[in-house]
């Protein structure tokens, strides 16, 4: 993902925060926002998850994973973004004064990047209603919101809302993209002025602005997309559609073209023998550029599975090469949802 300390968006380098929370400054004022926003806050709530030392994601997003979780219905269950469910064992919630409660990981989608969680007693708020980013503009403000209420929300701006394509094998059509970033973002509620989630955080970013434009921020994922899935998540712990082809490498966009910068041990890709440094040309002899370019082109090509032709440059000569992908889910741990 984003290496452990970024995954887990807890005090990185070069924000200045404290166990007091955001700087004052960048607080909210209730005044100046039409919902209750005590209210509001007491819906998201700390969260603290294990995860075992054998699980495959243990080396590369840790095994402790801190962030939040938002409640969203009054059957308990609570939205977070995915990378801190995956595979994780033991989750404790923390709500507003501080008291935790006990929950477990319902399921988690890899094609949004969203977890669903449920806490095993009642909790005494009031779940936050789910809202669609369609309703915001560039430039619109919003509360980004972690556990702890009052003192861990802040006021940000929405910058953009484009495509975003992660190194891990990962695209949204559309994430959004906020000012200035939050120290605690990791499943982060994103409030609109109606009140309502209309995303969860997932990243720090240096480029919440298209282009070359240099300017810090988070990238959140936006909570509509439980919608279409939520009935299956609840009940299975997976979204009912096909998975898709996982190869098992880390691409990075040099001039418009993949480049693999890493690959997973004993994944599809490292056992097809692809290297670090490949130049990815095309996909079952169609040119790709970027990641999304690259993304897309694969899952074209059928479910998880699916033999997946590439044509290679490495060291002056053009390799072919044949993946034969996977599920990414067989290569986890399943939680315990009861």
């Amino acid at each position: 993902m984003a290496g452990v300390s970024r995954a887990n968006g807890h005090r990185f380098k070069g924000f200045q925060t404290t166990e007091s929370g955001v700087p004052e400054k960048l607080r909210p004022d209730p005044a100046e926002w039409s919902f209750d926003l005590d209210e509001a806050l007491a819906a998201v709530f700390g969260y603290h998850a294990d995860i075992p030392e054998d699980a495959f994601t243990a080396s590369t997003l840790g095994q402790e994973r801190e962030g939040n979780a938002v409640l969203i219905d009054d059957k308990n269950h609570l939205l977070t973004i995915g990378y801190l469910a995956t595979e994780a064992d033991e989750v404790t919630l923390t709500d507003v004064e501080g008291v935790e409660v006990p929950a477990r990981v319902v399921g988690y989608d890899q094609v949004t990047g969203l977890g669903l969680l449920r806490a095993d007693q009642a909790l005494d708020c009031r779940p936050m209603t789910l809202g669609g980013v369609e309703d915001m503009r560039v430039g619109d403000r919003a509360i980004a919101a972690a556990g702890g209420g009052h003192d861990f929300a802040m006021v940000v701006s929405l910058v953009s809302k484009r495509e975003f394509a992660g190194y891990w094998e990962y695209l949204l059509d559309e994430a959004v993209f906020t000012s200035p970033p939050h120290p605690r973002w990791s499943g982060a509620a994103l409030i609109s002025r109606q009140g309502t989630l209309v995303a969860v955080g997932s990243l720090y970013v240096q480029d919440s602005l298209p282009g070359e434009q240099a300017r810090p921020g988070n990238m959140f994922v936006p909570a509509e997309l439980l919608l279409p899935i939520f009935e299956d998540m609840a009940a299975t712990g997976r979204a009912a559609r096909p998975p898709r082809p996982w190869l098992g490498m880390f691409g990075a966009e040099v001039e418009d073209r993949v480049v693999i910068a890493g690959v997973t041990d004993d994944g599809p890709a490292d056992r097809a023998g692809l290297q670090v440094g490949d130049l990815v040309l095309a996909v079952a002899g169609e040119p790709v550029g970027g990641l999304s370019d690259f993304y897309r082109a694969v899952w074209a090509l059928g479910p998880a599975g699916v033999e997946v032709p590439l044509e290679i440059y490495r060291d002056g000569d053009l390799v072919h090469v044949k993946v034969h992908s996977a599920d990414r889910r067989s290569f986890l741990k399943t939680p315990n949802r009861h």
